[in-house]
């Protein structure tokens, strides 16, 4: 099993991510099937979000908790950036620094 260190970097959680596909034969799964599997995920993060919100839920549904829906999210996330050869801490930055010089108005 896996063991991620006590204080993970961003490039850890990737690492683990890849070592866990391996121990549970999910490691063969594409970008695509990652990408459908994160949008079930997302979906199941509205649902618990509606739920802490008092919102109407489907009383017939499975309702996890906000926090285990986003490790989900982020689980699909690192395995889907691992797939495509991106470093997420990298790819953030760069990311921050187009958003840096962008103007930011409500409408």
């Amino acid at each position: 099993m896996p063991e991620l260190k006590e204080k993970p970097t961003l490039s850890d959680f990737q690492e683990y991510v890849t070592e866990l596909e391996y121990e549970r034969n999910f490691i063969t799964q594409t970008t695509i099937d990652k990408c459908l599997l994160l949008g079930e995920e997302v979906g199941e993060l509205f649902k618990a979000v509606r739920k802490t919100e008092g919102l109407l839920v489907d009383t017939n549904s499975t309702i996890s908790e906000v926090g285990d829906e986003l490790a989900d999210i982020f689980i699909y996330l690192c395995a889907i950036a691992n797939r495509k050869g991106i470093k997420l801490e990298e790819a953030f930055r760069k990311k921050e620094e187009k958003n840096k010089i962008r103007s930011w108005e409500s409408v």
